[in-house]
């Protein structure tokens, strides 16, 4: 039997409309905001099990929202000797990480990326799960770069440090048992793959070690969310939402390659006001390098 975990909370902002920022409302109140680049470099696999994740710190350096400090997602921000990349720190560790760069509770955080919102959506998460409200930059640095916006290429220095806040577990999180709980059978709940559907039908080159998905997924990719580079419109995301996840066991676990872009659909799905939501974080990283776990795939004839 699967330890019972606590019940997902709303996180520390139940107004599901205030997860992201237009870059012209960000422009405007730039100097009250602290901002986040989490930009992390990770080009397309060559081959199966090509993965090779970059700090996109020199991506910040050539250019980035002005003031705008880069966290590592591959350093600082993850677990100290975590066993995969990205690996979610501690609440403490996170705390005293933000705190570092004098983010706490009461600041007004936004985080953005140059791709397509997923590493930044990863830190929104992140910062959910332990209670400290942040906002996307809704299109990230393409967007704000498209509308004219200014950049710099400066490297200032972060707000000053603070002491580290006194932080909870929400319970946003997901691990390997609980995903093989709900695949199995023997838990309630539905799993959701955010990769594209070539992906989740195992048929595209995949970073991982094996392709294919997990047993009992259904699919909503993350770049099905975005229109323009931008999340589309509410009405849009909650159909599309609807039609993946209409009469589905909660809670929602969703996962991908990294537990990256798995946050962008947890985005989404907070946005159209699904609060039983969760992440596993390990992802297609984790469960495929275990040959024990099932995968399918289209590709073999599976269903």
């Amino acid at each position: 039997m699967i330890e019972e975990k606590p019940r997902m909370a709303r996180g520390c902002d139940s107004r599901s409309d205030d997860v992201v920022v237009a870059a012209e409302d960000l422009a405007r109140d730039l100097a009250a905001a602290v901002v986040l680049d989490a930009t992390v470099s990770f080009p397309k696999p060559r081959f199966d099990g090509d993965y090779r994740p970059e700090s996109g710190h020199s991506t910040w350096a050539r250019a980035h929202i002005p003031g705008a400090v880069h966290i590592d997602l591959l350093g600082e921000f993850s677990a100290p000797d975590g066993p995969l990349h990205f690996t979610r720190p501690e609440p403490e560790h996170l705390s005293a990480e933000l705190a570092r760069i004098g983010v706490g509770p009461g600041t007004d955080i936004v985080v953005y990326d140059a791709g397509e919102m997923t590493w930044a959506s990863r830190v929104w998460w992140m910062l959910r799960n332990i209670g400290i409200r942040a906002r996307v930059l809704d299109g990230g640095l393409a967007r704000w770069t498209e509308l004219g916006f200014p950049l710099s290429s400066e490297e200032s220095a972060p707000p000053a440090a603070i002491e580290p806040a006194e932080v909870a577990d929400h319970g946003l999180w997901r691990d390997r048992d609980d995903v093989l709980g709900i695949s199995a059978g023997s838990e309630s709940g539905t799993l959701l793959c955010a990769l594209d559907p070539e992906h989740f039908a195992g048929i595209a080159t995949t970073r991982y070690a094996r392709r294919g998905r997990i047993p009992g997924s259904r699919n909503l990719p993350a770049k099905s969310l975005l229109g323009a580079g931008v999340l589309r419109p509410h009405t849009e995301l909650a159909a599309l939402a609807e039609a993946v996840v209409s009469e589905a066991e909660h809670p929602l676990i969703v996962y991908c390659g990294g537990g990256v872009s798995a946050c962008l659909v947890a985005l989404a799905l907070v946005r159209t006001g699904h609060d039983d939501v969760a992440v596993y974080d390990g992802s297609l990283a984790e469960w495929t390098a275990d040959p024990a776990l099932p995968m399918i795939s289209d590709e073999e004839g599976n269903p």
